[in-house]
């Protein structure tokens, strides 16, 4: 189990993806890739997003990305979501990626961002999203 501090910072939001990262997902330098780290992020936002809106939607802007630390291969990633903000047709969606020492339960920040999504119909049009 982690031990905190009061003065420890806590992922914010819920977890919506843990995954280990595998050799394959590393760069030349043995570190996680940023692109591969990208690339989970906007999975877990376009969960929360498909959720909310309860259908389809599509990606339009992803905002300030900026790694804090590298992820080392056989660390656990965890992305963290919360819903920012709901528009008429849009859902911004707020991630935390934390990077999990799977050995001892450590997490590190490693970046957040927060992406833009549309809803969309099955025609591919822009619909609303329902303010239930």
């Amino acid at each position: 189990m982690t031990d905190y501090t009061e003065d420890a910072p806590l992922p914010n939001g819920r977890l919506t993806l843990r995954i280990i990262p595998t050799q394959a997902d590393c760069n030349a330098n043995g570190d996680v890739s940023g692109g591969w780290v990208l690339g989970k992020m906007d999975a877990a936002a376009e969960d929360t997003a498909r959720m909310i809106s309860k259908g389809r939607v599509t990606m339009v802007a992803s905002e300030g990305t900026a790694f804090l630390s590298p992820v080392k291969s056989g660390n656990a990633i965890c992305c963290y979501t919360k819903v920012k903000e709901i528009g008429r047709t849009s859902i911004h969606v707020q991630v935390e990626v934390w990077s999990q020492n799977t050995y001892y339960d450590e997490l590190t920040k490693v970046c957040d961002s927060t992406f833009v999504y549309v809803a969309m119909d099955d025609n591919g049009r822009i619909r609303q999203v329902p303010q239930d």
